[in-house]
């Protein structure tokens, strides 16, 4: 291709993983701009506007830094200025938007409809992957083992006694929003008090809420790339810092232990591998995934000794962060990492408009 890459790094958002998405944001502008591709920042903040950050950006040297504060001083641009096509080049969108309005097939729609490549996958895929009790119903459907769990919607909580799930599910649980990451929103209860706590804190997030059977076991997570055939990266290990992987010890703490590739038997690698793929495969993902699982070597239930947690489509893109890892230690460093998702987003994207009719 003789035309320049146009790489447009969508960063904020208005969902609660908004901080998350500047430092996100600074590694895969980093990454592109060493692959060769011409980066062009474009920020979303908290209450939606798109604006323009300063043009000459500091150089973050991999050290985690964050792209600017999107404040009120910025210039506004419309959605269609920035996702315009300039002359000689090809334009690529990266949503590096986690969580609500960003990895939930909203703005990837908006590509769709304003006919622009994307890098991850697409508005079925997002959806699906960002509402954890319907991934989980495909999942199963599939075959995949999944934990038990029960989905409550936030208006009916009062039907619903605490003591009653816990019985079904014992004890602890994990509670979740239904609809977003980064562990936000996310808590581990004993008792019957702490579960209805955590059910009124994880209704300010999301109208549905999950509450899941606590699985035993390490928290194995393998990384997929590709379009119609996906990849599996090296399985990693996260050894969480406190009770579980949660907010603060993912960014703040620095006390969670992230181990790339994960001390595994070679048996147990094929078999995270060939899950992460089924399991990419059953929610549609093309482009990139991340797929979380819970290893249990001794459970009694051989096809339940890896159990799938939950599908990411824009995983954590920080320097730290398990995706970008895992393919390191596959053969792919960041700047050829972030090369591939844009070749896989213009050819899923001349691939689909081959496809295309216009009724006359």
């Amino acid at each position: 291709m003789t035309e320049r890459i146009r790489l447009v790094v969508l960063y904020g958002g208005r969902s609660a993983e908004h901080e998350v998405s500047r430092v996100s944001g600074s590694y895969v502008a980093e990454c592109a701009r060493a692959a060769g591709l011409d980066v062009d920042l474009v920020g979303i903040t908290r209450d939606g506007r798109w604006v323009r950050p300063p043009a000459q950006m500091p150089d973050q040297g991999g050290a985690g830094g964050a792209l600017p504060t999107l404040g009120d001083d910025l210039p506004t641009v419309s959605a269609d200025r920035a996702l315009e096509r300039r002359s000689g080049e090809s334009l690529v969108v990266f949503p590096v938007l986690h969580g609500p309005f960003g990895e939930d097939g909203t703005v990837q729609g908006l590509c769709e409809m304003a006919g622009v490549p994307y890098v991850g996958p697409g508005v079925l895929s997002s959806a699906v992957c960002m509402d954890k009790p319907t991934s989980k119903r495909l999942l199963a459907a599939a075959g995949l083992p999944v934990a038990r769990h029960v989905t409550l919607v936030a208006g009916s909580l009062g039907k619903w006694d605490p003591s009653n799930l816990l019985a079904e599910l014992g004890s602890p649980v994990f509670v979740k929003p239904a609809n977003l990451g980064s562990s936000v929103g996310v808590a581990k209860v004993r008792t019957a008090v702490e579960l209805a706590g955590a059910l009124e804190v994880a209704a300010g997030y999301d109208d549905r809420l999950l509450v899941e059977e606590f699985m035993a076991g390490r928290e194995i997570e393998v990384a997929v790339l590709g379009n119609e055939q996906l990849r599996a990266s090296q399985p990693g290990e996260i050894v969480p810092g406190g009770e579980f992987y949660d907010y603060a010890d993912k960014y703040h703490n620095d006390t969670a232990s992230l181990f790339a590739p994960a001390d595994l038997p070679t048996e147990a690698i094929a078999e995270v591998q060939q899950l992460a793929v089924a399991a990419g495969q059953a929610c549609s993902v093309e482009g990139l995934a991340r797929v979380d699982f819970f290893y249990d070597e001794a459970a009694v239930e051989p096809r339940r000794r890896f159990v799938v947690s939950e599908i990411n489509t824009i995983p954590g893109f920080t320097p730290i962060s398990m995706y970008p890892r895992l393919w390191a230690v596959s053969g792919l460093d960041g700047p050829q990492l972030i090369a591939e998702l844009v070749r896989l987003a213009l050819d899923r994207h001349h691939r689909r408009a081959a496809h295309t009719r216009t009724e006359r």
